[in-house]
């Protein structure tokens, strides 16, 4: 009952990383009859192109072989040796044909449907293999009963083809008995090939019918819950509460750095406790004032902190605070609207350094 839900509960079409895991690992829609369908079709090629010209043949070495019996010594096993590899020679140019016809269909057959990989997965022994209960759930299932109807249609199809024809051609193999050998063999051909021809149309039929069942199965087989398609989103764009456990460790991160930036600022800009702005300005280095660090309540009380304790000038200006921290990022140079009053400010600090390093001039 819970696997009956579980399938209900498959609404949703199945994604693209979901059919690629599928194919990478060897779970690909293939039908069984489409390289029946081509081996039968080499057949009825074998039949046509191929046996008459061998068969005549081999009839013909069987022929001489009966008339000239006294031609042949049987005297040890070296003669009966050398016999039987002249008829299994003979044999082979009728047999080797057909098998190379059959394998190269069914294998091309195949392989356009898929191309071959390697996927150890595939051969892998598994537990669930051996399931007595998957087991029968296999046979007795939708796919169990579809393997079944192909199965009596294909043994219908060609009982019913060798039957009309025998029955079409009942008086013309009785004459076979009468007939010359090397006449029996392109009738019989003929008949064969007939009855090929039937079994190519049902198996091409089939053959169709069976490879859109196979997509189509296979599809429906891929579906995902709505359950699956969040899962595959998390795992593909990551958990949310790791990446913002990361996130939270970078802005940390962030702020660590921007803080052991401060020591080398040249003035705090204050609001006085909400915002802090730190500035560098060197005139050996050239350039406009750089915002170095800037923080909001707990980081700007920290920024003031360690610039009281390296001696950098705080400057309580709250509006030029407020300004510079909602318009310039940090490691950004502060745009020109701020130059005036920010000039005031440095020009203070390197006045008062200048009358610090001026001696006292006393009369």
């Amino acid at each position: 009952m819970a696997e009956g839900e579980d399938k209900d509960s498959k609404t949703e079409e199945p994604t693209e990383k979901k059919i690629r895991d599928a194919v990478d690992k060897g779970n690909v829609p293939f039908s069984r009859e489409v390289p029946i369908f081509a081996s039968t079709l080499g057949m009825l090629v074998f039949l046509v192109f191929f046996l008459p010209d061998n068969v005549g043949h081999f009839t013909e070495t069987l022929r001489d072989l009966f008339e000239q019996s006294d031609g042949w010594r049987l005297d040890n096993g070296g003669d009966a040796v050398a016999l039987f590899q002249l008829l299994f020679w003979e044999a082979s140019g009728i047999l080797l044909p057909a098998f190379a016809l059959l394998m190269g269909f069914g294998i091309s057959a195949s392989v356009l449907q898929n191309m071959p990989s390697p996927v150890l997965d595939r051969i892998q022994p598994k537990l669930e293999r051996i399931s007595i209960t998957k087991g029968f759930g296999r046979i007795y299932g939708a796919k169990g009963f579809v393997e079944f109807g192909k199965n009596i249609f294909k043994i219908a199809a060609v009982s019913t083809a060798v039957a009309v024809v025998m029955q079409t051609e009942y008086f013309r193999s009785l004459d076979f008995m009468f007939m010359d050998p090397t006449l029996v063999a392109p009738d019989m051909a003929r008949m064969a090939g007939k009855v090929i021809v039937v079994v190519l149309i049902c198996t091409a039929t089939l053959a169709v019918v069976d490879l859109l069942w196979t997509r189509y199965s296979w599809h429906q087989d891929l579906k995902m819950s709505k359950q699956d398609i969040k899962d595959e989103l998390k795992q593909s764009d990551g958990d949310p509460i790791i990446k913002a456990r990361q996130r939270s460790l970078a802005r940390d991160r962030a702020r660590r750095r921007m803080i052991s930036e401060v020591p080398r600022a040249t003035l705090v800009i204050a609001n006085p406790t909400h915002f802090a702005v730190a500035l560098r300005y060197v005139r050996e280095e050239g350039g406009a004032p750089i915002v170095i660090a800037k923080g909001q309540d707990l980081i700007a009380l920290k920024i003031r902190e360690v610039a009281e304790a390296n001696g950098i000038p705080v400057f309580e200006d709250p509006p030029l605070a407020r300004s510079i921290f909602a318009q310039v990022s940090v490691d950004n140079f502060i745009p020109p609207v701020f130059y005036k009053a920010v000039a005031e400010l440095v020009h203070r600090i390197y006045s008062t350094k200048q009358n610090s390093r001026t001696p006292d001039v006393r009369s």
